[in-house]
């Protein structure tokens, strides 16, 4: 299946690139291959049902475990030859919390401030600025044991940005959350990169990545089903359409005679086409539109969400190839 690609030109400097990972345990192949290039300053999204390699993908990135083939380079540096210099230029988030629930958040903080080697009055400056912008300032001298869901998700990537990595991993963040909290790490996410930070994010919320991702991958059988913006992977599933309403019922009438291979709903004076709502496929309809001498009311082209992306790619279904408009 090909992947949708822009011909935009050049692509970007690469916050993380890689080529022909692989990675396997024992005899289960987790990775057979894989391709990445985030641009820097972006938001990734990996998806994959359990089991894809998700976790693997981010491990291998961020140095916790070796590839078996393939290179990998992560903010310029060579995952192979220089581990140290890709480890203090990232942060990563695991899916589990890295926070220890029998201290406070600040000393959490500080705890982290050590670790990075930052003097004392640096670590604190940088605990007490972290603590405010993640609103935890009032539960900072309390156990992180009595922080909810949400508190101790904030505090986790609080702490993850002690160091000001440039690139953070954040493996599957919201699992777990209320509304409110995964919307609240969202915006989080938002702020991190309008600030320049690149993030790589892993997660099984189809609607979080259709929120955040710049580009997005589906990960399955231990390759890249596909790959690309969210608007770009919806048009790879069937089941999109254009409709057009009409108020006048002799342009429908003669709408209707142009566009045989419509539905038609004589009540509401709508046609209803197949069609992925690509540029090419609504000039098209456009240009018919004006030979017959006819406007529509109203346009309006509906498109598989991620969802059916998600299941389409990853449970057998067909998957029709893409048009190359959409073919870098």
């Amino acid at each position: 299946m090909p992947t949708p690609r822009k011909n935009d030109g050049p692509r970007p400097p690469a916050a993380v690139s890689a080529l022909g990972l692989r990675k396997s345990y024992g005899d289960k192949t987790v990775l057979d291959g894989i391709d990445l290039h985030i641009p820097a300053g972006s938001v990734f999204a990996l998806l994959g049902p359990n089991g894809a390699g998700k976790t693997t993908t981010v491990k291998i990135l961020s140095t916790l475990v070796t590839a078996d083939a393939g290179q990998a380079q992560v903010a310029g540096h060579d995952l192979a030859t220089a581990p140290q210099a890709v480890r203090a230029a990232i942060g990563v988030t695991g899916q589990f919390s890295a926070v220890d629930g029998l201290i406070t958040g600040e000393e959490n903080m500080l705890l982290m401030a050590d670790l990075h080697h930052l003097p004392r009055r640096e670590g604190k400056r940088v605990a007490a600025e972290l603590l405010e912008r993640f609103g935890l300032t009032e539960a900072a001298k309390k156990p992180a044991a009595t922080y909810s869901g949400g508190m101790k998700r904030r505090l986790d990537i609080a702490m993850t940005l002690v160091g000001d990595p440039r690139i953070i991993f954040l493996d599957e963040p919201t699992t777990g959350l209320d509304p409110r909290s995964r919307h609240t790490m969202w915006q989080i996410v938002r702020d991190l990169v309008s600030g320049g930070v690149t993030v790589f994010l892993t997660t099984q919320y189809l609607e979080e990545a259709d929120e955040l991702a710049d580009r997005i991958a589906v990960l399955n059988d231990g390759g890249i089903a596909a790959e690309g913006t969210a608007e770009e992977l919806k048009r790879l599933v069937p089941g999109g359409h254009i409709r057009l309403r009409f108020t006048d019922p002799a342009a429908y009438r003669r709408a209707a005679s142009a566009l045989i291979d419509a539905a038609r709903d004589d009540e509401s004076l709508t046609l209803q086409l197949a069609g992925d709502g690509s540029q090419r496929a609504l000039r098209h309809l456009l240009d018919r539109l004006d030979s017959a001498g006819v406007e529509a009311s109203e346009l309006t082209v509906h498109t598989p969400d991620l969802d059916d992306v998600f299941f389409a790619l990853t449970g057998g279904a067909d998957v029709p190839a893409h048009s190359e408009e959409t073919v870098r």
